[in-house]
């Protein structure tokens, strides 16, 4: 059963440096287009059967780049897919500063509950240096805003392991994050990735990151600020107050199903995996003249099926449950991954109990190695 559906909106004022997401500078009349090839998209999929969901979320790009009057638009296009007065938990990602308030009321009139605001760091610099438009002061305005328009779960979103970024800087960072009280702190390490700004300057040499070790210790410092402020780190890169984790993440977390549209969006169906075409342009002609978005079907395999069960699951601080790994594969854990386990639990990296099966706190640090050892070789017969 599909409980979550994640919508992609591709626009931005400005290409941050580090993003590889689907991402077109905004334009007014593409937009406006995009969000026609959407609609027929959803139609496509979702025939004349309006769905409950669980989650939505609508991500990007910068969705809050879209005028309130296309803000609109999307809201009353999900509103006609979606029985969203039965959804737990609509999210929608913005960046400070281009945030209005008649953008909230809108938002807020159609049903969404949640704001992921992407902050990455409080140092004006930094946020230069990252090809962020907004300010530090902008954030403080956006979620007065917010705070006043009645939204009470938002999402603070924040990098570490910037160039140049020092552990000191970090725990400034941190320390300015907290003011705020906000229910929940979405926090990663900076990653670079092919065809960015900041892979390109990687490959020149001029990019100067911190040492592993500094990147460690911040890790390090983020675990035990949040614990000390009251925050429970249910995720790698999550922490939050109890009730306020992120549903619509936990979906992916969980290996759950999931609908993905709009360009370069991936869905997740039994058995397949859908990935959507990327470029605006042609995503827009693609849905346009066939009405459907899809790139690539790929099936899914049981042996990639139980890989994602072990990399997903194991990112949450409750783990793998035995018991549910069995009932969805048919056999017992310990019987496919055996020699797995009694290495993990003897470098220390894995906590064992009667159900569960969870990284331990020195695990987290070396999660890569950990996930490594659940691969399992191509020859392996289920």
């Amino acid at each position: 059963m599909v409980n979550s559906a994640y919508i992609h909106i591709p626009f931005c004022q400005k290409i941050c440096h580090y993003c590889d997401f689907v991402k077109f500078f905004y334009d007014e009349q593409l937009a406006d287009d995009y969000l026609e090839a959407l609609q027929k998209e959803m139609a496509h999929t979702l025939k004349d059967e309006k769905q409950t969901m669980k989650t939505i979320y609508i991500g990007g790009g910068t969705p809050t780049a879209l005028t309130p009057k296309q803000l609109e638009k999307l809201m009353k296009i999900i509103h006609t897919y979606f029985h969203v007065d039965q959804c737990a938990e609509f999210t929608i990602e913005a960046n400070p500063g281009a945030f209005s308030i008649e953008k909230m009321r809108v938002l807020k009139h159609y049903g969404v509950n949640r704001i992921s605001l992407g902050v990455q760091v409080f140092d004006n610099d930094m946020l230069k240096q990252l090809g962020r438009l907004h300010q530090v002061d902008d954030v403080y305005q956006t979620i007065n805003d917010l705070k006043r328009e009645d939204f009470h779960n938002v999402s603070l979103d924040l990098i570490y392991a910037l160039p140049h970024q020092t552990v000191e800087q970090f725990q400034n960072t941190l320390d300015e994050a907290f003011t705020f009280g906000l229910p929940h702190y979405s926090t990663y390490s900076l990653q670079i990735e092919p065809k960015t700004v900041f892979y390109n300057m990687h490959r020149k040499g001029q990019l100067h990151r911190p040492t592993h070790e500094a990147e460690a210790e911040m890790f390090e410092v983020l675990r035990s600020n949040m614990k000390q402020h009251g925050y429970h780190h249910y995720e790698i890169s999550n922490f939050a107050k109890k009730g306020y984790e992120s549903q619509h993440n936990l979906t992916y977390w969980s290996n759950d199903y999931y609908y993905g549209f709009g360009a370069g969006a991936h869905g997740y169906l039994p058995g397949k995996r859908l990935i959507n075409f990327r470029p605006v342009p042609t995503y827009i002609k693609e849905v346009n003249e066939t009405s459907k978005a899809v790139l690539k079907v790929e099936d899914i395999t049981k042996k990639e099926e139980i890989e994602e069960e072990l990399f997903l699951g194991l990112r949450k601080q409750t783990g793998i449950s035995k018991a549910t790994f069995e009932h969805k594969f048919n056999y017992p854990i310990q019987e496919v991954y055996g020699k797995e386990l009694q290495y993990l639990h003897a470098k220390g990296w894995i906590y064992e109990d009667e159900d569960t099966i969870r990284m331990t706190e020195n695990g987290l640090l070396f999660g890569n190695e950990v996930f490594a050892e659940f691969l399992l070789d191509e020859d392996v017969i289920l």
